[in-house]
């Protein structure tokens, strides 16, 4: 144990966490928070929004944790006035939200929707008057449930056509203020959350035959999908070029997720293995989009059931945006799969990287199934195909505290590692942290004062935010930005209301409240300079 913890503390690096403030970081960076639609709008049935896959998911039996649904999710749609105050209490400088594609188009098409249109332009109104930039996510997985029914979504091609006309009509509508536009929000994630193993909108997946969901082929439907995403981005990005660019003088970005993995063992495979892990996640897009290409592990791995980038497709592809947004909120120790027994047995796109870096249907995904699938889904891949639990032991020393998620663990030097990766490989490109943050459980028996007592959310962003400065001022990464999530507990898909993201504590059976964490009162300090408050950036 003692060896082991030394080789622990010799192989990893560590910023000694003093307090951290605005001026640990350059002139210009932003704080914000971030949000989607649809876990925080509501107003489902209102202003004339259409149905969206995950409004028609989220209805199915045994989908979503609690049993609960987003209809109302915590009121943003009607409370968003409010909501600007607490960010500008905050001292936040900008803000990111996404557009429900339903409300602008109910039907994914065709004329836009007044009312949705106006939804917008008075919450981007709000931000701005408050002095809070609006950071705005064009899809956060919410498809207008028309366009699946029509031509299964992301699966065909017409979808390229479908998005740029709606990225168009906000860029016009919209981008007089609005100056940072984000195409996608994590694109891998729903991919393979949706197309390769079911457990999220539209519920895809061939595992195991049809025990788990309706239609779907999983060794092919999540490629299929990433690439049709991929040309969607560039087309909207060019559009922008060609119409916009001018006269609004914005930016176009994507946010991807991706955790840092570290291998288990100093072994050639398990270094191979952690390098595949972050082709297969974040290399999957950005790839395409920095260097013209998949990664040479993927097409390898994967062969013809990933689909070609001709040159026609690279040249449109390279270089189609201003800003990365990452979305980072663990690390976890990568294993080479030698036996690859979830790819014989499964066939399923989340095996190709012959990686062992978590169980590939963790416990919280499981219980968004069936009971009855449940209880089969943990008896053949937890114990006979022995799928590990999160590799997060080596020697039996953690990598880091556990969040309420089970796939969140806390390892604060794992961003500081992803940011140099990125610099690395790929010419140090301008980078956005969109997403970081960590989850509490939201239990009935704990007291108020407990819940509103987030010392170990303090602790979370104080680490990360300590290696995020370091990265930039020592290591030189060209990071511009940090987005919270979230502002507010909100509904967290599958898991419905059962955990607790945001720094202010909503009270679900107060009117949804809003109450300020003490990581509240943190920020604050933080973001204060000489004394005051600044929305300036």
């Amino acid at each position: 144990m003692v060896v082991t913890l030394i080789f622990f503390l010799l192989t990893h690096h560590f910023v000694n966490s003093e307090p951290i403030s605005r001026d640990d970081f350059p002139a210009g960076f932003v704080f914000g928070t971030a949000s989607s639609a649809f876990q925080f709008e509501g107003a489902v049935n209102e202003g004339n929004k259409g149905a969206s896959i995950w409004d028609t998911f989220s209805r199915e039996p045994g989908r979503i944790l609690d049993f609960s649904n987003a209809d109302m999710a915590v009121d943003q749609y009607h409370r968003f006035k409010s909501d600007v105050d607490l960010m500008k209490d905050l001292g936040m400088d900008a803000y990111r939200f996404s557009i429900s594609w339903s409300r602008i188009f109910p039907n994914g098409t065709g004329e836009p929707n007044a009312e949705g249109i106006n939804y917008y332009n008075c919450l981007i109104n709000a931000l701005l008057e408050k002095g809070i930039q609006p950071y705005v996510t064009l899809y956060h997985w919410d498809l207008p449930q028309t366009l699946e029914d029509k031509y299964e979504g992301w699966l065909n091609k017409q979808i390229v056509k479908d998005f740029e006309y709606y990225a168009f009509t906000c860029f016009k509508v919209f981008g007089d203020r609005v100056k940072r536009w984000i195409t996608f929000n994590e694109p891998r994630g729903f991919s393979i959350q949706g197309y390769d193993l079911g457990i999220q909108a539209p519920g895809r997946c061939s595992i195991l035959g049809r025990l788990f969901c309706k239609k779907g082929k999983s060794s092919t439907e999540p490629y299929i999908v990433a690439h049709n995403i991929l040309l969607s981005h560039a087309a909207a990005y060019h559009s922008y070029q060609l119409h916009f660019k001018e006269g609004q003088g914005g930016q176009i970005g994507i946010a991807l997720d991706a955790k840092w993995y570290e291998p288990i063992s100093d072994t050639d495979e398990d270094r191979d293995a952690a390098y595949r892990s972050i082709d297969f996640g974040l290399g999957w897009f950005l790839d395409p989009l920095l260097l013209g290409e998949y990664p040479l592990s993927m097409k390898k791995f994967v062969g013809k059931r990933l689909p070609e980038i001709s040159p026609a497709t690279s040249k449109f592809l390279l270089g189609s945006f201003d800003f990365l947004g990452i979305n980072h909120y663990t690390t976890l120790y990568a294993r080479n799969d030698r036996a690859q027994i979830r790819k014989l047995i499964l066939k399923d796109a989340i095996a190709d990287a012959a990686v062992i870096t978590t169980r590939k249907m963790s416990s919280h995904n499981l219980l968004n199934l069936t009971f009855v699938s449940l209880c089969v889904y943990i008896t053949i891949l937890t114990n006979n195909l022995h799928m590990s639990s999160i590799v997060a032991y080596r020697g039996g020393v953690a990598i880091g505290e556990r969040a309420a998620s089970r796939w969140i663990r806390i390892v604060p030097w794992g961003i500081r590692k992803l940011a140099n990766y990125v610099k690395d490989k790929y010419g140090n490109p301008p980078v956005i942290i969109t997403e970081n943050g960590m989850d509490d459980p939201n239990k009935p028996s704990i007291a108020l004062d407990k819940a509103l007592q987030d010392d170990k959310r303090i602790r979370f962003h104080q680490d990360y935010l300590s290696n995020l400065s370091a990265a930039i001022r020592q290591d030189d990464c060209n990071i511009h930005g940090y987005f919270v999530w979230s502002l507010l507990d909100n509904w967290e898909w599958n898991l419905g209301f059962s955990v607790r993201f945001g720094l202010y504590y909503v009270d679900y059976k107060n009117n949804l409240t809003r109450i300020p964490k003490d990581s509240v009162k943190w920020f604050r300090s933080i973001l204060r300079v000489n004394g005051e408050l600044n929305n300036q950036i």
